[in-house]
């Protein structure tokens, strides 16, 4: 199957009790009493729940030393609650830190979890914490996530005081981008609460619990874009009030004053960005009025994400320099210099008087000596510095056969390469069916974060062994013009994929086979991270291809793979 289904993890309950509400205020507060326990909670903790909560259901019988699959050692619990139970693990095999929720097979939510495990297993997208593995074996349903030991939760971070504007700012773009990528997939998270969002050391944010949380607490909810967008609005409001949207208490926030019902954040705490304010106030959930604005809500976090990217930018504030100590005056700029001292003056040391300068014979011959030394070493140094002078003239002669070429010569510093400017790209498809060319814009627009994906096809890496899929798929930019082009930086969405470069002919027009690609820029390989080359000649064309042939292995018995960003040098 080339497409997959990634239908929203809203998974019905197979014990046949009555699910969990789904209200908007539930999806994002899930009860204050739960809430009450996150203060000061370790960063992967489970949303903050507290070791030995009341139980509903028996939970497995199972202690740190404990290992699963001869490879996942249980080290310390951080959550037991309704029958499951989460813990910090060691995977042995690739000797690193993981993260495991346990719950028996025969639980209520045990084909829940499974499956939405495994469908956020398939989105395969680094702003979210990815499960590494989801297994029944042994009377026991687990699964394993990843483990971020330099990542600090928000709850960790909203603890400390209200974020400054460019850090909200970062956070609702991060998240609601990322969110919005996630319900493209069909999937959605319904329990986007402070502690499962993660900020990483180097400032970015990852999202954990992607559909799982929600499965392990069997929440469901009617419209799940509609919670999830709330959601964004209540950390954005937390983030720049420290306080919670809300009239109780939770994640460690102060409710809102009983009564008042929801204000707008500019009216809780004084200097917040008025933008992100009225943001805020249209992702939640306010019959659609805003702080001061009627404005449409954004009901989705695809609409919010547009909302963000349409502000104008916020810059990081300006660092702040220490001032340089006080100028100390010294004792003559004081006045004090030659003055003598309060105190009892100490004794001086004799001052001894040098020798005179030799007066005999013998002295002068020395000096005269010293003198015809230092003309001599004077002389040979300026005939030395006149000889290298003209032979330097001589090897300049314009009449001289081995005078280094201008244009060739090695010693000429070559220009930096620039990037060209790019007027278009679309999607390779040499059999005239497209994979994904709505997406075809993300390669050029600038920001990394964005990708052209491909589907996740089984079984071959060569996209599925299709037919129409022999010659493989990729990105063609349109330089606008015949361009002299020097090299090639793309950005892959993972490594592992086997690329290569062409370039179609000057006087191409529309190439759409790899026969109107005769140039080559770069060898057939399988690429890292980023695909880069630089030419020793530059090369005259419109079109350049960057050419997939193979898709590597997602780990689940599928291959997926894509582009981020592509830029032509000159």
């Amino acid at each position: 199957m080339a497409e997959r289904s990634t239908a929203a993890v809203d998974v019905a309950d197979n014990s046949g009790d009555e699910p969990l509400a789904a209200k908007a205020d539930e999806a994002t507060t899930d009860g204050t009493a739960e809430a009450q326990d996150t203060t000061g909670t370790k960063p992967q903790d489970t949303d903050g729940e507290r070791i030995g909560s009341e139980a509903t259901l028996p939970t497995p019988d199972l202690h740190s030393g404990h290992k699963l699959a001869r490879r996942y050692q249980l080290e310390e619990c951080v959550t037991r609650l309704d029958g499951f139970s989460s813990w910090r693990a060691v995977d042995e095999k690739l000797r690193r830190a993981v993260g495991v929720h346990l719950l028996p097979a025969d639980h209520p939510r045990a084909r829940s979890v499974l499956a939405a495990a495994r469908s956020s297993a398939l989105l395969g997208d680094p702003r979210f914490v990815q499960v590494l593995d989801a297994v029944e074996e042994d009377d026991l349903v687990y699964v394993v996530h990843e483990w971020l030991p330099d990542a600090t939760e928000l709850t960790s971070l909203l603890a400390s005081g209200p974020m400054d504007a460019h850090d909200a700012y970062q956070l609702v773009s991060q998240v609601s981008q990322a969110m919005a990528a996630a319900h493209r997939e069909g999937l959605a998270h319904l329990r986007l609460t402070p502690g499962a969002v993660l900020r990483s050391s180097t400032g970015q944010y990852r999202i954990r619990g992607l559909a799982v949380n929600a499965a392990l607490r069997g929440i469901t909810a009617e419209g799940p874009q509609r919670a999830d967008t709330e959601a964004i609005g209540a950390l954005l409001y937390a983030a720049l009030t420290q306080r919670w949207p809300y009239e109780s208490d939770a994640y460690g926030l102060t409710g809102l004053p009983k009564g008042v019902g929801l204000i707008a954040p500019d009216q809780v705490r004084a200097g917040v960005h008025r933008g992100l304010a009225e943001l805020a106030m249209r992702a939640l959930a306010n019959d659609g009025a805003t702080a001061s604005r009627q404005e449409q809500p954004c009901t989705t976090p695809d609409e919010l994400a547009k909302a963000v990217a349409a502000m104008p930018r916020i810059r990081p504030p300006e660092p702040a320099f220490t001032a340089p100590p006080e100028y100390q005056r010294t004792t003559y700029q004081q006045g004090s210099y030659g003055r003598p001292p309060a105190g009892p003056v100490a004794a001086q040391p004799p001052i001894v008087v040098p020798p005179a300068p030799l007066q005999s014979r013998t002295g002068k011959a020395l000096k005269w000596a010293v003198s015809a030394l230092l003309i001599a070493a004077l002389g040979l140094g300026s005939w030395q510095l006149a000889e290298t002078l003209l032979d330097h003239s001589k090897s300049s002669d314009p009449g001289d056969s081995t005078q280094t070429d201008p244009e060739n010569g090695d010693d000429k510093p070559r220009r930096p390469a620039e990037p060209l400017h790019i007027s278009g790209a679309t999607e390779f498809m040499p059999s005239g069916s497209g994979i994904k060319p709505n997406e075809v814009s993300n390669t050029i627009d600038g920001d990394a974060s964005t990708a052209w994906v491909t589907p996740r096809y089984v079984g071959y890496a060569n996209f599925g062994n299709y037919p129409n899929r022999r010659d493989g798929s990729g990105i063609v930019v349109d330089l606008g013009s015949v361009q002299d082009v020097a090299g090639i930086t793309a950005k892959m969405y993972r490594s592992g994929q086997k690329a290569e470069v062409l370039a179609a002919d000057p006087g191409a027009s529309a190439p759409s086979s790899l026969s109107d690609f005769p140039q080559r820029l770069t060898p057939l390989a399988t690429a890292g991270n980023e695909l880069k080359e630089t030419l020793s000649k530059p090369v005259r064309t419109r079109y350049v291809l960057i050419h997939l042939t193979e898709l590597p292995s997602d780990g689940t018995g599928g291959y997926r793979g894509g582009i981020s960003e592509i830029s032509v040098l000159k």
